[in-house]
């Protein structure tokens, strides 16, 4: 089935269906469209946030479809709190709709890695804190496999390096800059689980190459996580998609530049220590 983009999409019917179930009433002025258009976010009445997402009907029991929800347990991280879901079946579209009422959360993301350089470090004491508290949750959900590991890096770089990881953590897994406020709020919690200690500081690591001040200072925060075996590996992950990204387009780009450099020295450093 194709993939359906909701924006410019006729959705009365299922706000109408997400307001009912929710006891909510919508903002249809507010409304925030995903990557792609994959969802759209709108603000209700009573000062939260609900969110419509949709699967095609063989696919409504993936971990990814329930994540925000499972991340309701996860303590000691600033996200966006959880409230409640609406599941129901579209049987005329062939679509199952989700909705998800949470926290409304006011502060912009950060979004461009240049903007980084002028967080506080009260910013980045809160981030650490978030990362461990998470890298300390217990769960059986799996966010990345090394399976997936070792497929990517090997696309990449052949079998230069061995990247068997030997120590895994909770992780986001998704933390890209567009995925944290200028508060230090995480969002966008649905692929979260277990993946290669340093994921997260890896993957803000790498968005933020092309400004090698604030990739340092990611370093520099985050050294304790970067520097070991798997976030090593973590970041010759990063790296691998980032020049994997580049090669789909044809030519090298602002990223992928600065990730061959970072992933010869990773390289060297996996191979001999």
């Amino acid at each position: 089935m194709a993939t359906l983009d909701l924006r410019g999409f006729q959705l009365d019917d299922v706000l109408m269906h997400a307001e009912g179930r929710l006891g909510v009433r919508l903002d249809p002025a507010s409304a925030v469209y995903g990557e792609s258009g994959a969802t759209v976010g709108f603000a209700t009445a009573s000062g939260t946030w609900v969110r419509l997402r949709r699967r095609a009907r063989d696919r409504i029991h993936s971990a990814a479809w329930v994540g925000l929800e499972a991340s309701a347990t996860v303590r000691g991280v600033r996200k966006p709190a959880w409230h409640q879901s609406a599941t129901w079946t579209d049987r005329d579209r062939d679509l199952v709709w989700r909705a998800d009422e949470m926290e409304l959360i006011v502060a912009p993301v950060v979004d461009n890695p240049a903007h980084a350089g002028a967080l506080p470090a009260s910013w980045w004491v809160r981030m650490r804190e978030s990362l461990a508290a998470l890298a300390a949750h217990e769960t059986e959900r799996v966010g990345m496999s090394q399976r997936h590991v070792t497929r990517r890096v090997r696309e990449v770089f052949g079998s230069a390096v061995d990247v068997t990881v030997d120590d895994w953590t909770t992780a986001h897994t998704d933390l890209h800059w567009g995925n944290v406020t200028t508060e230090a709020q995480l969002l966008d919690w649905e692929d979260w689980g277990l993946a290669p200690a340093g994921l997260d500081a890896a993957t803000l690591w790498q968005a933020a190459l092309p400004f090698p001040a604030v990739a340092a200072r990611v370093e520099d925060e985050f050294a304790a996580e970067l520097t070991t075996r798997s976030g090593r590996i973590a970041r010759l992950l990063q790296c691998a998609n980032a020049i994997r990204a580049a090669g789909r387009l044809g030519h090298l780009t602002p990223l992928s530049r600065p990730a061959t450099d970072a992933a010869r020295e990773l390289i060297a450093s996996l191979r001999f220590e």
